[in-house]
């Protein structure tokens, strides 16, 4: 795979978590406590991924700038920028709800889920959105 073909897997990548996440939503309303897991797992792993290889696409590339002006640059700001604050949470609220609810800590695991989820899968759909607008527009 070329560095080029990069922003396109992050975005696949970015994308798959979020049905993962919507799909293990869906799971644990149902009671499915198991599927659950597995899902969320999986979610868990499919951002890792992402993360390396995000990180080795802007290593290996640098900076990339949005070109476009007018209302349209603004709308792309701001989606960035709210996605990357919020992207630096999701690693550290990620990693402490999957490990509550490994633990079995479910009360515990709820109560920081019910932040986690939304944070988690705006990052991971406004991730897609900026590949669009970056890449596709």
């Amino acid at each position: 795979m070329s560095v080029a073909q990069l922003p396109a897997l992050n975005a696949i990548l970015n994308g798959t978590a979020a049905v993962l996440l919507v799909t293990a939503y869906i799971l644990i309303r149902q009671g499915r406590r198991d599927a659950h897991k597995r899902v969320m797992i999986a979610a868990f792993t499919v951002s890792t991924l992402f993360l390396i290889s995000y990180l080795a696409y802007h290593a290996l590339a640098g900076v990339v700038y949005f070109r476009k002006t007018g209302w349209i640059r603004n709308l792309y700001l701001t989606i960035l920028t709210t996605h990357t604050i919020l992207a630096a949470a999701v690693p550290v609220l990620a990693i402490i709800t999957l490990r509550r609810g490994l633990k079995g800590w479910f009360q515990r695991h709820r109560k920081l889920a019910r932040w986690t989820l939304p944070i988690w899968l705006y990052v991971s759909v406004t991730g897609v959105v900026v590949y669009l607008m970056l890449y596709q527009m």
